[in-house]
């Protein structure tokens, strides 16, 4: 990670859950005071999720809390936001999501030379079978690495 990026947030269930097939970086359209509260870590992505519609991506279900000294000019924490993406990237995205199961998943959230960037992911829902054997190869892994670790103090 670049020394000029600062994650604001993370969504740690989309890699849970989904296969990433490919990541993007966008822009997103804000008013004032949610960039203010961006920068003070008030996001939450969990259960956010983009959309491609008339050649333009919005982002939904991104929680991004009021601005305590805000007062007028807070907007509704849910509300649907733009990504600015180029006309090539948004072409291809619709390729994807035309595809049958993708899934446009917000990943993260952070600050990359004062502008607020959010990495949004291609994915394709994970079935629950899918889920246990990522859980049974990190064990197998972590006991892998746990025998190496042994030998090499021997």
């Amino acid at each position: 990670m670049a020394d000029n990026m600062k994650v604001i947030a993370q969504n740690r269930k989309a890699r849970h859950d989904y296969f990433i097939e490919e990541v993007y970086e966008a822009g997103i359209a804000l008013k004032g005071t949610e960039v203010k509260s961006i920068r003070g870590s008030k996001v939450n992505l969990k259960d956010g999720y983009a959309r491609v519609e008339n050649s333009e991506v919005f982002l939904y279900n991104v929680h991004i809390s009021p601005y305590e000294q805000g007062n007028i000019f807070n907007t509704d924490p849910l509300r649907v936001r733009k990504l600015l993406l180029h006309k090539k990237e948004i072409r291809k995205l619709i390729g994807y999501v035309q595809q049958k199961g993708y899934s446009l998943i917000p990943l993260r959230v952070y600050l990359k030379k004062g502008l607020v960037k959010i990495e949004l992911a291609v994915a394709r829902g994970k079935a629950k079978y899918d889920k246990r054997q990522d859980i049974a190869k990190r064990d197998a892994d972590r006991k892998i690495q746990k025998e190496l670790r042994e030998r090499q103090k021997q």
